[in-house]
Order: C-alpha cells, then structure tokens, then sequence
C-alpha cells in the first residue's frame, strides 16, 4: 500500500494535494486532534515526530559517534522515510522496513531531541521528506514548524494551543489516570521553559503563520475542537 491508499487520495498529474498544518506548543493535544481529524476527513496524519525518531532508529543501528555530525548526516541523506497505512494502521516505513514497534523507546526519544533533531542538515532532509509526502498525498502535518516552514503553502494552517496553566493539568490528570503522582506546579514549569526553547531556537523556532487560524482550545473540549477543525478544513475545500 501507498501513503495515499486504503480510501485516502493520490494525486494525479495537475492536481494539487489537499494539505493541513497544525502547528502548536508542547502539551496542545496537536497530534490526538490532527489524527482524529484525519480519521474524520479521510486525510492522511503525518506523524513528524514518528519520523524523526525513525531517523533516530537508524543512527543507532549504523553505530555512529552521537558526537560526530558529519558522520551522523552522511547517515541520514542516504535515508527514505515515508508513512503508509496497512489494515487501517500508520506504518512508518525506513528504507523499505516498517519500523512501528522500535520508535517508542526511551533511548529513541531521548537521542531524538537532545541530539539528531538539532542538526540543521538532518531537519533539511527530514523536511524534504515530509514535503514529499505532502505532495502526493491530501494530509494533516502537526509540529512546530509545518505551517511556516515544512508547508508554507498548505491550504489550511492552524495554530493550535490553550494556556500553561490548563495543558499542565491535562498532563497532570493524564498521569493521574495511570496511577503516576505528580506536581502541577512543575509540570506547568516545565511546559513554559519548553515554550520558551522552542520559541527562540535558532533553527525553525515555533511561531503562529500570518495566515494560520488561532484555535485556543483552553476552554474546549476534545470533541468541540476535532468539530472546529473538521468545519475549517471543509471551509477550505477538503471532500471527506
């Protein structure tokens, strides 16, 4: 199966994809609602993150110095990373191997943010593979920089957030909800500090598109926010 397949659309030749770019700080529910969203509009999400850490998935197998750049872009130039739906699932696809089940580990995601994702070559390529989805694909993309950087002529942008306080205590009922205690106060801390870094990063730093549509959801629930998007996105042209 192709990106576009299992009832989503390919694009033929002249035709444009129809593309959604929610952008948003840490903790907005972006990726809960772009995937319910998708679901709803028979798009495909794009799951940015999953990529990276495939990306992520393949520096450790070729066993590269984590302190050696070059080596470490070599590494990824040479990569194919795409998104496919098989049996109505997400499969994110590394040089031909579906690779679902190594990207949630710890080691993954911690080597993800803190190392491969900082390098500005290895964001190129990522954001040369994801236009590249977009291109044949009608999708939804959410990240920090997909309206302003990764899609800047996407047909809707949206900027998705709620205030420190309400995102820190939707984390805190998340962890409560598994049995995990923990401190509102430090969670709410620790969300402004990420705002801030990724606010002033050099490379992409998240901001709102002039042209992207505000959607604070600090007073909404999941539901009314899928509704509010789902109504944007057929507003401007999407056929579910």
């Amino acid at each position: 199966m192709t990106a576009a397949s299992g009832g989503r659309r390919r694009k033929g030749m002249g035709h444009m994809s129809f593309n959604v770019a929610i952008d948003g700080p840490a903790g907005a529910g972006k990726s809960t609602i772009a995937r319910a969203v998708a679901k709803k509009m028979n798009l495909i999400y794009v799951d940015t993150g999953a990529m990276y850490r495939a990306m992520t998935l393949l520096v450790l197998r070729e066993g590269a110095d984590l302190q050696d750049k070059e080596k470490i872009v070599g590494i990824c130039r040479g990569a194919k990373i795409t998104i496919r739906y098989e049996d109505g699932e997400q499969v994110v696809v590394l040089n031909g191997e579906n690779v679902n089940g190594f990207l949630r580990t710890e080691e993954v995601g911690n080597l993800t943010s803190s190392v491969v994702s900082r390098i500005p070559e290895v964001r190129e390529r990522m954001v040369k593979l994801q236009q590249e989805l977009a291109a044949c694909s009608d999708c939804i993309m959410d990240g920090r920089d997909i309206g302003t950087c990764v899609l800047p002529d996407a047909r809707l942008k949206i900027y998705l957030t709620a205030s420190s306080r309400v995102r820190a205590m939707r984390r805190y009922h998340e962890l409560l909800d598994r049995g995990v205690e923990s401190d509102p106060e430090k969670i709410q801390k620790d969300i402004e500090e990420r705002d801030y870094q990724d606010m002033h990063r050099e490379i992409s730093p998240l901001r709102q598109a002039e042209d992207a549509v505000l959607v604070d959801t600090s007073e909404m629930s999941v539901e009314e926010v899928i509704s509010v998007i789902s109504q944007l996105c057929r507003e401007a042209g999407a056929a579910p």
